[in-house]
């Protein structure tokens, strides 16, 4: 029987009017990958940060057992030291400064006033170089993609000699390529001895990675699952995170009426701001109809995003050219402000980052995008504020204890229902939603792809950009492919398979 590295037992954490975690059992042992998984909300995120001391010891209930000693954490250096590392969801990288920079921020090489440079380029490229990385310690982070940056995180953990690694949705950012080279360097990294602890919510990769799957509901432990001995089939699982069987995942559609021409976006061209002689959207031309879900659908770095953020006001990108329609007539618009005024309505694949502000709270958020509608005089009327955040509360079933609560304290579930709520109450005629469940699990999901259904009945015109084929393909009535820069290709739903989306895009690829 293998050795237990680390025990958790009876870890119980309460935030004001909440409790997030109840008497939480977890163990793991030596070498192995071990999976936590559950709904948003349900606390795995909260017990990797009580192990990590992002919660210090004192602030919760129960023992961390590490190595067979009881450990009190109060600061994340007290559990580095002990060689736990945890990299969570959003990198915590610096775009303008180098690799090297990075991985060694806050554990510098040299003496205490002068940083060992050479020392730590040559540290960093050696730790590169373990998890399949090429690129210069001295290059910026900016100037590497999203996959490339995980490793970076990666590389960082292990120069702090790393012995239990945690991994919070690491794969959430990433494509499928990248997405299965870091599933492969984990599975490398247990070959030599290191233990991991991986939360996902993409339950194919758990099932690829994991020895045992620890399943958490409503902050407490539901069971634990022997990869090799149980039934570990999603809807198994499923059914262990939200306490329900889950027969299909994409909501039917019903009374689908398709209208006219909503959106009409003919030729558009779009320059990278620093690049600005590369183009990231190339002559691109869509339609949306009311009533009409349009999924787009392409590889990291297609351009969906930065077609997505530059019809929206121009909010990305130089020297756009091209037309855009709304309604019939031609529009020219110069900002997001602008846009929200044409009903146009934008929702961020960032929605920690540009989409809310996580330091205020429900009610502040939902109707920052139109306080004209609270507002006389430009004084905001607090009481309909409020009873405006309630009711959108109810209406998408936000998991809060109240409106006042602060959206960084919600799970990334209801923070994505809040910045839904938000484009919602400024009754857009056209959401664009990128990346609308990303980091959110099927439960979630599923309540997600029901808002945008309504939406849809409601005879608004949505877009749908994922990169989850298979959510394109059970929520869109048409679908688009693009791949660089370009749509090379368009079917309606009926005609749409996996199979087909993946032949135009590789075709595209080799110029056909």
């Amino acid at each position: 029987m293998a050795e237990v590295l680390l025990e958790m037992k009876s870890i119980t954490k309460t935030f004001p009017g909440v409790k997030a975690l109840d008497n939480v059992n977890l163990k793991v042992e030596q070498g192995e990958i071990h999976a936590l998984v559950g709904e948003n909300g349900a606390g795995k995120s909260t017990l990797m940060n009580v192990l990590s001391g992002i919660y210090p010891y004192g602030t919760y209930d129960g023992d961390i057992i590490y190595n067979g000693e009881v450990c009190q954490f109060h600061k994340i250096k007290d559990s580095e030291s002990k060689g736990i590392v945890i990299i969570h969801q959003e990198l915590a990288l610096v775009p303008y400064m180098t690799i090297g920079e990075n991985m060694f921020l806050g554990n510098e090489r040299g003496k205490k006033y002068n940083i060992d440079w050479n020392l730590t380029y040559s540290e960093a490229d050696k730790y590169l170089k373990m998890v399949g990385l090429t690129d210069s310690s001295k290059t910026l982070v900016k100037d590497i993609g999203t996959g490339k940056q995980q490793l970076v995180e990666i590389a960082k953990a292990l120069a702090k000699n790393a012995k239990l690694l945690i991994l919070d949705e690491p794969t959430s950012s990433l494509n499928e390529t990248d997405s299965r080279a870091l599933l492969d360097l984990m599975l490398e990294f247990k070959k030599n001895g290191m233990t991991m602890i991986i939360i996902s919510h993409k339950l194919n990769e758990v099932a690829y990675v994991a020895d045992k799957i620890t399943i958490i509901r409503d902050g407490s432990t539901i069971e634990t699952l022997d990869c090799k001995k149980d039934d570990i089939s999603e809807d198994r699982i499923i059914k262990g995170m939200v306490a329900r069987e889950m027969t299909d995942r994409f909501p039917k559609r019903k009374d689908v009426k398709i209208g006219d021409t909503m959106m009409e976006v003919k030729n558009w061209t779009v320059y990278h701001p620093e690049f600005t002689e590369r183009k990231v959207v190339d002559d691109v031309s869509i339609n949306v109809r009311k009533g009409e879900v349009v999924g787009i659908y392409g590889l990291m770095g297609a351009g969906r995003t930065e077609l997505a953020m530059s019809i929206f006001g121009r909010s990305y990108g130089i020297g756009i050219t091209g037309e855009l329609i709304l309604n019939g007539t031609p529009v020219h618009l110069t900002s997001p402000k602008n846009a929200i005024e044409h009903k146009l309505a934008y929702v961020t694949e960032d929605r920690k980052g540009n989409g809310l502000v996580l330091t205020n709270s429900i009610k502040i958020n939902t109707t920052l995008a139109n306080l004209d509608a609270l507002s006389k005089n430009k004084v905001i009327d607090q009481d309909k504020e409020y009873e405006v955040a309630v009711e959108y509360v109810k209406k998408l079933r936000t998991k809060t204890p109240s409106v006042e609560q602060n959206v960084g304290n919600l799970s990334g579930g209801n923070q994505q229902k809040v910045l839904l709520a938000k484009w919602m109450f400024a009754d857009p005629d056209v959401l664009i939603l990128d990346e609308p469940t990303r980091g959110i699990d099927v439960g979630a999901k599923y309540e997600i792809y029901c808002i945008i259904n309504d939406l849809a009945a409601a005879g608004k015109s949505v877009i749908l950009i994922s990169s989850e084929l298979p959510e394109v393909l059970g929520m869109s009535d048409r679908i688009y492919i693009m791949n660089a820069a370009k749509i090379v290709g368009e079917m309606p739903a009926s005609e749409a398979t996996q199979e087909n989306i993946m032949a135009c895009i590789v075709k595209s690829g080799r110029g056909e």
